[in-house]
């Protein structure tokens, strides 16, 4: 049976005693609710990147490849852009997604990072579920036991493929690109 706090010895007593005074503080009702709000110190916003138009001479050099509209800042925006028109965002999302966790180094922030790519993207019934084989799914899934860059690389490439060989070249004949190739 409890003999309550006079069995514990008397340190342990005051020691009890002491903390449960600085706890009180917590279970007092503030005044008004404003004490509840705990300020922040507030981070700068960042400004979104203005993007340079790529003269018609650069934008005619994406046809050779998806590559290079990729590596391109506004070539990724235009390209993403249109795949946003033709509901397939995911694609390029994912694509970035993987680029941006090859560059992550604290282990912590990589597992945090696989975790969502893979929740989001390769998860069967995810919201942004990407159109890869069963296969790719599976090899994904036991890279993801020992986390290293290269753990999205396969189901990077289907999905490449998957933008090079359909979206890449609707992409070229688009108005948006085709507007890009005049001054």
């Amino acid at each position: 049976m409890c003999r309550g706090l006079a069995a514990l010895p008397q340190t342990c007593r005051e020691r009890a005693k002491e903390i449960k005074s600085k706890l009180g503080v917590f279970l007092q009702k503030p005044e008004n609710a404003i004490d509840l709000i705990i300020q922040y110190p507030e981070k700068p916003e960042k400004k979104p990147e203005k993007l340079q138009k790529p003269a018609p001479e650069e934008a005619a050099q994406w046809r050779e490849c998806l590559d290079r509209v990729l590596t391109n800042n506004y070539g990724l925006a235009a390209f993403r852009s249109f795949l946003q028109s033709e509901f397939s965002e995911e694609n390029i999302e994912f694509w970035t997604a993987c680029e941006d966790f090859k560059k992550t180094k604290s282990p912590a922030k990589m597992a945090a990072k696989a975790k969502k790519i893979y929740e989001d993207f390769i998860q069967s019934e995810g919201p942004r579920e990407v159109n890869i084989d069963h296969f790719t799914k599976d090899v994904t899934l036991r890279n993801l036991v020992d986390l290293s860059p290269a753990t999205f690389d396969l189901a990077q490439k289907r999905i490449h493929a998957l933008m090079e060989k359909d979206s890449f070249g609707r992409f070229l004949r688009s108005d948006q690109y085709q507007e890009l190739l005049v001054n």
